[in-house]
């Protein structure tokens, strides 16, 4: 009897297991979708508008832009919303975090822009943007430190009401700011009143004053904070350390990778590997989103391993399912897709895709394995996976690049989260359990 008990129990529980997968899918899935329509959307206006030489320019200084948010933030995403979720029954202690969070980010903001002003008048600028004046990038880096903090002020306001549960308003924030950058982006590029690197630089300025308002009013602002005695700093560092060295250290390897197939094959090549990375970031972001939201809240070192794989796996293989049919489709449609989300300057793209669309599958899968240990804060296990991964892509790069000329990029691109797949199944398994 109690056999037959327990078999009822866990068909429960595995019913509403898939019921929860599908409905968060779906639910963070349309937000996530607006979000990728946004990338979408610019970089098939910047691609429209710019020769590829052009368009890889644009891609170095937006990488320039995601170092300069990594390092202003601190990459605290994740703490701001597991610390805002685990402390918002307690208010005092609520607004003592937020303080920590927000000194420790206004402090880094600082040292951050300080930084920037100097290098933007010492750096050799034509040596990353061939193709562009120094002037007008010396303006756009100027122009761009408002628009990271905006984009700072999206970030931590959404990921604080996600935290708090106001999903309504986590949703907002992150449509309207979406749908805004899309239409500034393209009134701009359309009138020409602005560089196309300024225009990048200060996309997110009225959408971060927006999503200041809206959370201002579920309590969340400058105001509340300073209410507070408390100071508390400590939680931040685990999520901070696992933030924000992927989020440097991945646009200093973009960075790498592109200007060895500018140096080596040609800007025209860097800017057409551009068009098929941001056809790439398009799907994974995607999925990277969404599994966010369905993996977090779910795992915690107090499980039983039982109860974890019994919770995980059905996830990772409906996650992977998912991956493989979109793979699929856009691998069939590949020529129409690369027609659709760049330009017809980037036909020959098409050719290149099937080996990054593959790599793509096997990110999926290692994404999904990296949240665990982001959950269960491994962050000393987490940051040498990142850092290995990200020398393996670099690496395998420069050496793929002289052997197999433009194919090179997607095979490392395709080995590099393999390697990394293969080793995350490895670290996953072998992590203890409290309840073990």
């Amino acid at each position: 009897m109690c056999e037959k008990g327990d078999a009822r129990t866990e068909a429960g529980m595995t019913d509403r297991g898939r019921v929860n997968f599908w409905k968060v899918f779906m639910g963070s899935g349309m937000v996530t979708f607006l979000n990728a329509l946004r990338i979408f959307v610019v970089n098939k206006l910047l691609a429209v508008f710019l020769p590829p030489s052009a368009f890889a320019c644009v891609g170095q200084f937006m990488n320039f832009m995601t170092m300069g948010q990594a390092t202003s933030s601190l990459a605290l995403q994740n703490g701001w919303v597991s610390l805002s979720a685990q402390n918002k029954d307690n208010l005092e202690q609520l607004r003592g975090v937020w303080r920590g969070g927000f000194r420790l980010t206004t402090f880094a903001s600082i040292a951050t822009f300080a930084v920037a002003l100097v290098l933007c008048f010492t750096l050799p600028l034509e040596k990353f943007f061939p193709e562009i004046p120094s002037r007008l990038v010396q303006a756009a880096i100027i122009f761009a430190l408002p628009g990271v903090f905006a984009t700072n002020v999206i970030t931590i306001s959404a990921s604080v009401m996600n935290g708090l549960g106001h999903y309504r308003r986590w949703a907002l924030i992150n449509m309207v700011s979406s749908l805004w950058q899309m239409l500034w982006v393209a009134f701009f590029l359309y009138t020409g009143r602005l560089s196309v690197l300024s225009v990048v630089a200060t996309q997110s300025i009225f959408a971060g004053v927006y999503a200041a308002q809206i959370a201002a009013r579920a309590g969340f602002s400058l105001k509340e904070i300073r209410k507070s005695a408390l100071d508390i700093r400590s939680p931040w560092l685990s999520y901070a350390l696992m933030g924000i060295v992927p989020m440097v250290l991945t646009p200093v390897v973009l960075t790498f990778m592109r200007s060895t197939i500018g140096a080596e094959l040609g800007w025209n090549a860097a800017g057409i590997w551009q068009g098929i990375w941001k056809i790439s970031d398009f799907l994974t972001a995607f999925f990277s989103a969404i599994l966010g939201v369905i993996i977090l809240p779910k795992v915690s070192s107090k499980m039983a391993k039982s109860e974890f794989w019994a919770m995980f796996l059905p996830i990772l293989g409906k996650s992977m399912l998912l991956a493989l049919l979109a793979v699929a489709v856009l691998y069939l449609g590949r020529s129409l897709l690369v027609y659709v989300m760049l330009s017809s300057e980037y036909a020959g793209a098409a050719d290149y895709i099937p080996m990054q669309l593959l790599g793509d599958f096997f990110r999926v899968g290692g994404w999904a394995l990296g949240l665990v240990l982001i959950a269960r804060r491994e962050t000393k296990i987490f940051l040498t996976l990142e850092i290995c991964s990200q020398f393996v892509l670099a690496g395998a790069t420069y050496g793929f690049v002289k052997l197999y000329e433009f194919n090179g990029p997607m095979m490392a691109y395709a080995l590099e989260n393999f390697v990394t797949l293969l080793a995350s199944v490895v670290i996953v398994s072998r992590l203890k359990w409290s309840k073990d």
